[in-house]
């Protein structure tokens, strides 16, 4: 055979099995997407039926279809309490992970997410500012007769601590082009604020800690449905934009002078990236408290299943796998055990820790690549 024969061969070849390879993977991810939604869905109504007491799954259909109660208790249970949960761990878990996913593709670190700019010190400092500082006259008329979970006030001055701490890591950002100056520079930030909230905490009557403790446990079933009409517009719409802004991270992942030749806004896409994962994750700190772990673990866990870094499958499978993850943490925080309800926080650490050290033992070279 000649060497041109060799060559046409060569492609005849390449033409049938790259196609083939696409075919399987794009088959795969279908298959790896359809499990997982399914799989959410049974762990959804798993979490509504679960709880102190256990309800009939006959009963929570019925709840969720619209059925008359017939003075049937277990509807009002699920309707007013365990629904809302549920969907509230949905939306932050999906949001956590997500904005997680676009913290570790900008910033090209495996361990980076949200929590890096500091969006959590600012959010438990506005918290701080109102649960410990009651003992002032503007305190006590914020705390007053709210729940740790409920009070917009504490919502609010969660929000307010938040986005008072990115405004100025947003506007270092804009002036320097190495993600790694910004994330140092979020962690300093973050841990100086951090350090005030302690000195809060040093100073607070026993009543107070214990309300600031409760808070830092991390919750989702303080989160009400008048809550929840702020929580998921706010959500949904930052994982939206994330949706929309999947061309513009896969151009990311093969670095910024890449997709600056692209065309593509490298300053605008970072300052929009990180503006939408700092939304996703005070919002979610404001309502539920702390939760960590999730928005560094979920993402490592979808590219490992999902076997790509393709943003067009791996947002998809972020959301779906962070209501899950979430879902799940839920569940194991009501098992039985000598204190009662597990605080949420402790749970998905134990779910996030190892895979976080995973991926520090598999990232040998340092270099991230998505």
């Amino acid at each position: 055979m000649t060497l041109n024969h060799q060559e046409q061969d060569r492609e005849d070849h390449y033409d049938v099995v790259i196609p083939a390879l696409a075919s399987s993977m794009r088959a795969r991810h279908v298959l790896v997407l359809g499990l997982v939604a399914i799989l959410l869905v049974v762990v959804f109504v798993a979490a509504i039926c679960y709880g102190s007491t256990s309800i009939p799954l006959q009963s929570v259909l019925g709840a969720l279809t619209g059925q008359p109660a017939n003075g049937n208790p277990d509807f009002d249970i699920v309707l007013s309490i365990r629904l809302p949960r549920a969907i509230t761990a949905c939306l932050a878990g999906a949001a956590l992970a997500v904005a997680g996913l676009q913290m570790q593709t900008l910033m090209r670190n495996p361990l980076a997410d949200p929590f890096v700019l500091g969006i959590t010190s600012g959010a438990s400092l506005g918290v701080a500012l109102v649960v410990l500082a009651s003992g002032t006259a503007i305190g006590a008329f914020l705390s007053s007769g709210m729940g740790l979970g409920g009070g917009f006030a504490i919502v609010g001055a969660a929000t307010l601590g938040g986005l008072l701490v990115l405004a100025p890591v947003l506007a270092i950002s804009s002036r320097l082009q190495n993600p790694s100056t910004v994330l140092i520079f979020g962690l300093m930030t973050g841990h100086a604020v951090s350090a005030f909230v302690t000195l809060l905490v040093a100073g607070a009557r026993p009543d107070q800690l214990e309300r600031w403790i409760a808070w830092g446990f991390g919750s989702f079933s303080a989160v009400t449905w008048t809550e929840l009409q702020v929580l998921a517009p706010v959500a949904a719409l930052g994982l939206v934009v994330a949706c929309f802004s999947i061309k513009q991270l896969n151009a990311l992942l093969l670095g910024e002078n890449y997709a600056r030749s692209m065309g593509l806004n490298t300053r605008a896409m970072r300052l929009l990236t990180m503006a939408v994962a700092s939304m996703l994750a005070g919002v979610v700190t404001a309502f539920c408290g702390p939760i960590g772990f999730l928005g560094v673990a979920v993402p490592h866990m979808a590219r490992a299943m999902l076997k790509a870094s393709d943003h067009r499958v791996l947002v998809p499978a972020t959301i779906l796998l962070g209501a899950l993850t979430a879902l799940l943490a839920q569940l194991v925080s009501l098992l039985p055990s000598q204190f009662g309800v597990l605080p949420l926080n402790a749970v998905t650490a134990l779910i996030g820790a190892p895979v976080v050290v995973f991926v520090i033992l598999r990232s040998r070279s340092g270099v991230f690549t998505g």
